[in-house]
């Protein structure tokens, strides 16, 4: 018998139900639960293959918000990330370098080095 184990035990994840993490199960919980109340609501209103289009557009956010993964980052730590570096908020702090005395600066919000 062989049991499988992850190179790198960061990259383990608990599964709750049906193999999908905490994360998943709620997003898409939420999902399906917006696309039910759209369909309802808008059901009698729009025409039922109108609202199922919606019901699909109204529980993607939500969906995608669960599954995500970029870099290690779930989809609410990217949008900030994002959010943050088009708003032009940024951090720096001026280091001396000692490799060469000029200075170092770090980039506080991803922590990025870059040498002058």
């Amino acid at each position: 018998m062989e049991i499988k184990i992850p190179k790198e035990v960061r990259l383990h994840k608990e599964t709750v139900l049906f193999g999908l993490t905490l994360r998943q199960l709620l997003c898409s919980g939420l999902a399906v639960g917006t696309a039910v109340m759209v369909y309802l609501a808008l059901g009698p209103v729009l025409g039922k293959e109108t609202a199922s289009w919606v019901c699909i557009l109204a529980a993607a956010p939500f969906a995608v918000a669960g599954f995500f993964q970029y870099n290690g980052l779930t989809f609410g730590q990217f949008l900030w990330a994002v959010l943050k570096e088009c708003s032009g908020q940024r951090t720096f702090i001026v280091l001396p370098c000692p490799e060469r005395g000029s200075p170092m600066i770090r980039k506080t919000a991803d922590l990025m080095i870059c040498n002058y």
